[in-house]
């Protein structure tokens, strides 16, 4: 029996991938490096920021990984006014559903907890979610298991009846390493082949269908 949902936020609850694209070119830009492809950058997301920006440029130093980061929360601010996020369809009434039937929701992600609030509370999400927990509120992002199981210790429940929901692989090993069941879903930033590979319980292509297997 599931009695929470854990829902990661970019790629799965909402679009978010070409503000983020364009504000990680647009930080590259900025600061005089080569700009990575489209998706280049999309490969990132699910990422804490400073490991975006090192996985795209390996061998920058610790000074510039933190100067990217900073500019790129400073264009983003800019360009979320341009690029305005949209939920993915289905979500709000799909969320709905799922409260009516008791089921508690939560969402853990790797942006930042200012920006993740925002979205929250402006996409009508916040209702929903018992528990909200940003790149901020852990010390070891995903992939490792530490955000599910700081929301499992935060809302007092089991992995066992717990399901882990997002779009990238990091997500699914996240969820898998915490022992809690995972859906991957295909319509984000990820593909079908990674969430596969990942080891996803299952695998849907809209959000609807989350309400057939929760």
């Amino acid at each position: 029996m599931t009695r929470l949902a854990i829902f990661d936020f970019d790629g799965t609850l909402a679009d978010t991938q070409r503000n983020i694209v364009v504000t990680f070119q647009d930080t590259m830009r900025k600061l005089g490096l080569p700009v990575a492809e489209t998706d280049v950058c999309a490969a990132t997301i699910g990422l804490p920021l400073s490991e975006g920006f090192l996985k795209i440029y390996p061998s920058m130093s610790p000074e510039l990984v933190e100067r990217c980061a900073e500019t790129y929360l400073e264009l983003f601010e800019v360009n979320k006014k341009i690029i305005k996020p949209q939920l993915f369809p289905y979500v709000l009434n799909s969320l709905s559903r799922l409260k009516e039937r008791g089921v508690r929701m939560s969402i853990a992600s790797s942006r930042n907890k200012t920006s993740l609030e925002e979205f929250a509370r402006d996409m009508e999400l916040a209702p929903f979610m018992d528990y909200i927990l940003s790149a901020d509120d852990v010390v070891k992002a995903k992939p490792n298991p530490e955000p599910v199981l700081k929301t499992l210790e935060a809302l007092n429940e089991s992995p066992e009846n717990t399901i882990v929901v997002g779009d990238m692989d990091v997500d699914i090993l996240m969820g898998n390493r915490a022992g809690c069941k995972t859906i991957g879903v295909t319509y984000g930033n990820g593909s079908k082949s990674e969430l596969e590979t990942s080891n996803a319980d299952f695998i849907i292509d809209s959000f609807n269908q989350i309400t057939d297997i929760i």
